[in-house]
């Protein structure tokens, strides 16, 4: 690698690009015991960038957050469902006969005693399902842990019971239950593939060239909140309570379940115990206990044990990627070429958009790459944080730290000698980029320029330490979105919006956005969420919420401003109403005359004299002349959902990930030692919950590096690690001090506030990051996730 002499050049040079962050560099956190201490009381500091607690913070601790599935409703029956033990086949018979029996038993449900459930629109078809499948319709078995029966009783330890009691006969088929099987079809994705140049010549003339593969296992989303749902059907109406990041999708999918009018479902859900992806749609076992309910005329309450989420809904897929790099001798990147594999339904298409890193981030004049799906007999895969960006970061950042020690080049200043003024896919410029600023904080941050850049050349005692970093971007989603504010004489101020809060602070940040716009005390707001009686939203996914919602919000609060101003000067009992609209101003929650710098009346005080209990506002972010059917179709459906390039230009959140490993020389344990990431996610609206998502996020990322792997038993198709004992995911011990920057701008071409995406970037990077490391510790390459001590030594 690089001598002495040059790394304290490439350190400058860096520094240089980076000068300006060293204010925001210092706002980072480390992740100790007190860090979240003595933050200032939300009275005391509620603007927009404050570092305000979470709202919903006390009822969560204090165990008054009713959830989904904690309402208490009357005459509630159980449902149970039972999962196929073969991965492919035929269902010969179920004899529920015994079971039914049982005192207490309501009815059994299966493909033999049916209850129809209509397929609902897939999100790739104009719907908000995330898979076709419908269960107990025919007898096929499409993978072990697939729903073949429902039971219902009076309690659920009956239902539970009961369910053991169903004898299964099966009629096995072939199964495929690798992406790696011979007899598997892959089948290429041609319309997301991507290519400009000559790729194969471009990297045929190079005078360097890596070509590697990279594997990723499969992941589960493991949310603290198990999946679960209550359906009351009543007079031909239904309302389900579901623990959901979009509960306007998941009414629409109730409603083509049932084939209703979706006027006649009611979606509530107020919090959401984690989701990471999981819960954007309704689930199979959702439908189940919909039919129930209209069938029983009754409210059913169905849950997944822990075990069932694994297979009763998909999590991250195996991947396979491959990569060949070719460069110059000075690091000049001439050509890549990509192709990636990843599993999906054996007859419903998932496609992890592994490509989605690898074509923005560096400049090259020859590009190519190729998606392709391979069926197998698994669930559905979905979404999980970072979809698409994860693995293809985790490839392409590997890929560049090789090229980097192929060179002999510091991995940074490879980076930078490669940087793209403009989105290379597109030649659109870019919105902002704080790239370099990332670059320059994190490698600061860490003593990135103090190391060692030599593989195993650092040491404590029997410890072989290694540095390893990596950039990672995700795109800008924004989908139009309602909001609304009423105002009551008691000085209380609502805010009103389907969107949910699952944790990442939705409810805070709103109070803050209509205090801070309105000028009234943050602790008079309140925030009423999750539930679609409530003005439209668009999903809680892909990092666009906050954007979305305080975009409407801040619309709702100028719309509300203007009325109060008209409203204190039209209406004969208003104490203002003897001046014009221009003689009259808005200002820290009153309506004052312009000409007095100083008294007016309160907002309260205005609806009391002219004797109005309430006023509602609304507000939107939709185009001017957007129809009701447009506005629905954003709450229903991603046929609003704009893109990252929309405007013809490219807007992305950025990071650079950098972390310490220690390697046990002599049993070859992995210790993640530090980890310091810098982030562009634009204008922070509050410190305290954008620190808390990009943490969350690289704490996810170290699990998915070192720990997390679903096993899957190739005899018989079995999720064999199915629960919390097996399925290893990181705890406090496993977790280092972690530090984050912020070193971004307000992007106002991206969102009317200047924010970016910040709770799927987190988790970007962190794999290849660590991996890197674990390399400069102990010069052993490791090109499969996850990290685990077998493969090392």
């Amino acid at each position: 690698m690089t001598n002495n002499k040059q790394l304290e050049l490439n350190r400058r040079t860096v520094m240089k690009l980076g000068a300006g962050v060293a204010a925001v560099a210092g706002a980072g956190v480390n992740l100790a015991p007190n860090a979240f201490a003595s933050e200032p009381a939300a009275t005391k500091a509620a603007s927009l960038g404050s570092r305000v607690s979470r709202a919903e913070g006390p009822l969560k601790v204090a165990g008054k957050a009713r959830y989904a599935i904690e309402q208490k409703l009357e005459n509630m029956a159980y449902g149970v469902t039972v999962q196929a033990t073969r991965p492919a086949g035929r269902i010969v018979n179920i004899d529920a006969s015994v079971a039914k029996a049982l005192p207490g038993v309501i009815d059994v449900y299966t493909f033999q005693n049916t209850l129809k459930i209509n397929k609902p629109t897939v999100y790739s078809k104009g719907g908000g399902a995330t898979e076709e499948f419908t269960p107990i319709q025919d007898d096929l078995v499409r993978f072990n842990g697939m729903h073949i029966a429902l039971v219902v009783a009076e309690t659920f330890e009956t239902a539970t019971e009961a369910a053991s009691l169903l004898k299964v006969d099966y009629e096995d088929g072939d199964a495929i239950l690798d992406i790696n099987d011979p007899e598997a079809k892959p089948m290429l994705i041609e319309p997301m593939g991507v290519a400009w140049g000559d790729a194969k010549v471009g990297l045929d003339n190079a005078e360097v060239k890596i070509d590697v593969t990279y594997t990723t296992a499969r992941e589960y989303n493991v949310p603290m909140e198990p999946h679960a749902t209550i359906a009351s059907w009543e007079n031909g109406k239904i309302t389900v309570w579901e623990p959901s990041q979009w509960v306007g999708g998941a009414r629409s999918v109730v409603a083509e379940f049932l084939g209703i009018d979706i006027e006649n479902v009611r979606v509530i859900s107020p919090y959401v115990g984690g989701g990471f992806g999981s819960k954007i749609g309704a689930h199979p076992h959702v439908g189940l206990a919909c039919v129930a309910s209209r069938q029983l005329n009754r409210p059913v309450k169905v849950s997944l044990t822990r075990p069932q989420t694994f297979t009763g809904l998909g999590g991250r897929p195996a991947t396979r990627q491959t990569l060949s790099i070719g460069a110059s001798k000075d690091g000049t990147i001439t050509s890549i070429v990509h192709e990636s594999w990843n599993e999906t339904a054996i007859d419903e298409v998932h496609v992890e958009a592994c490509n989605n890193v690898t074509k923005i981030m560096y400049a090259t004049p020859n590009f190519s790459s190729r998606l392709n799906v391979v069926p197998v007999n698994t669930v559905q895969p979905g979404w999980k944080r970072g979809p698409g960006e994860n693995p293809s970061a985790y490839a392409l950042e590997s890929a560049i730290d090789e090229l980097a020690y192929a060179l002999n080049m510091d991995p940074v200043t490879l980076r930078l000698a490669n940087w793209a003024d403009v989105d290379p896919s597109n030649n659109m410029p870019w919105t902002t980029r704080q790239l370099r600023e990332a670059y320059a904080a994190g490698a600061e941050a860490i003593g990135w320029w103090n190391r060692n850049p030599a593989p195993r050349s650092m040491r404590e005692g029997r410890e072989l330490i290694g540095y390893g970093m990596a950039a990672g971007s995700y795109p800008m989603i924004r989908t139009p979105s309602e909001a609304k504010i009423v105002f009551h004489t008691s000085g209380q101020v609502e805010v009103l919006s389907a969107a949910t809060d699952m944790g990442t602070g939705t409810y805070t940040i709103l109070a803050q956005t209509a205090a801070d716009y309105l000028g009234v005390p943050v602790e008079t707001v309140t925030v009423r969420l999750g539930d679609t009686s409530l003005p439209r939203s668009a999903l809680a996914g892909g990092s666009q919420q906050a954007n979305n919602l305080t975009g409407a919000l801040v619309k709702a609060a100028e719309n509300a401003r203007t009325a109060l101003v008209r409203l204190a000067a039209s209406d004969p009992k208003s104490p203002l109403q003897s001046l014009k609209l221009p003689e009259l101003t808005f200002e820290k929650g009153t309506i004052r005359p312009t000409r007095r710098p100083a008294g007016g009346i309160s907002i309260a005080e205005l609806l009391k004299a002219v004797g109005k209990d309430r006023l509602e506002i609304e507000g939107n972010t939709f185009a001017s002349g957007a129809t009701e059917d447009m506005k629905n179709a954003a709450d229903r459906s991603f046929a609003q959902l704009k893109g990252a390039t929309e405007g013809s230009v490219s807007a992305h959140s950025w990071c650079a990930q950098f972390v310490e490993v220690g390697v046990d020389e002599d049993f070859g344990t992995i210790r993640v030692k530090r980890m310091v990431a810098a982030f562009d996610s634009g204008r922070i609206f509050n410190p305290k919950l954008a620190e808390s998502q990009w943490i969350s996020g690289m704490v996810m990322g170290l699990g998915q590096t070192l720990l997390e792997e679903g096993y899957v038993d190739q005899r018989d198709g079995r999720t064999v690690n199915a629960n919390f004992a097996d399925y290893a995911i990181p705890v406090n011990a496993d977790i280092p001090e972690i530090q984050v920057i912020s070193v971004g701008i307000p992007d106002m071409q991206a969102t009317a506030l200047g924010g970016k995406g910040v709770g799927e970037i987190g988790v970007v990077g962190v794999a290849p990051a660590i991996g890197n490391a674990v390399f400069h510790a102990t010069g052993r390459r490791i090109r499969s996730l996850p990290i685990t001590l077998e493969k090392l030594v």
